[in-house]
């Protein structure tokens, strides 16, 4: 059962992250908590928003080690103050609901080059990503962080990118991902095999219609025409029919080693 997100309004804007492309930002909430923000306003809109939930959620479900995430209300006055029309613009067009990831104060970037990573660790961040299709965890920016001497997940917005060309989302479920060549820790994942056995027990169509079912309407009223419930739909055919065939993808990510 996947725990109710909490809902939290945020209070002050702290800084920009201008190391994500989607201009996220550290701000701080009516709880007191410091969060990273990701807005509905950037870059790919809520369909980043989209993947960030998805993408964390699976991952928590999957026992690895990700920030608590949690829906961030911001009203039209925040940010006001900012100086930077940039950020202006970002604030004015992110006004409702957002999302956001609890802060890791004092986390470091995990560097392939001078940090280690447990082969089975390794293993599982690599089946969840060639399953969610995160282009976005590479040597060039692992979105993986240091925390209190553990390794954790961070910014799956990338992932699902089948939903920036939504007609092809049946032809991606069966993809090999090419793109998992590319990852930080392919060549730690020595255990993929072992881990494949576990991931396809504890994931189910049950759990994906349950995740689907936490997205936000207010993140699906997309333009593009389908309604709220045929864009969940496809969400959960995407990722039913990716487990159905996840030996296509476990090869591929086999094959990259």
């Amino acid at each position: 059962m996947i725990p109710k997100l909490r809902t939290v309004n945020v209070m002050r804007y702290i800084s920009p992250l201008r190391e994500g492309g989607s201009l996220p930002a550290l701000a701080e909430a009516c709880d007191d908590f410091k969060y990273v923000i990701k807005f509905r306003g950037a870059g790919h809109g809520t369909k980043a928003l989209i993947s960030e939930l998805l993408g964390g959620l699976i991952a928590k479900h999957l026992g690895l080690p990700v920030p608590e995430i949690v829906f961030v209300e911001l009203d039209k006055a925040f940010g006001q103050t900012e100086a930077d029309e940039e950020i202006q613009d970002l604030l004015k067009f992110s006004q409702g609901l957002n999302l956001g990831l609890h802060y890791l104060s004092g986390a470091i970037t995990y560097d392939v080059a001078t940090n280690t990573c447990d082969p089975l660790l390794a293993s599982k961040i690599v089946w969840l990503d060639s399953f969610i299709t995160n282009v976005d965890r590479t040597f060039r920016n692992t979105n993986l962080l240091i925390w209190h001497k553990e390794l954790w997940l961070i910014d799956h917005g990338a992932a699902f990118y089948f939903h920036h060309s939504w007609d092809n989302w049946e032809k991606t479920s069966v993809t090999p991902f090419a793109m998992i060549k590319d990852h930080a820790l392919i060549k730690q994942a020595s255990e993929l095999e072992t881990v494949h056995k576990e991931f396809t027990q504890k994931l189910n169509d049950a759990f994906f219609r349950e995740l689907v079912n936490t997205i936000p309407d207010e993140f699906l009223n997309w333009e593009e025409g389908p309604s709220n419930e045929e864009i969940r739909d496809v969400y959960f055919k995407f990722m039913s029919n990716r487990l159905a065939h996840a030996d296509i993808f476990l090869k591929a990510a086999q094959d990259a080693r």
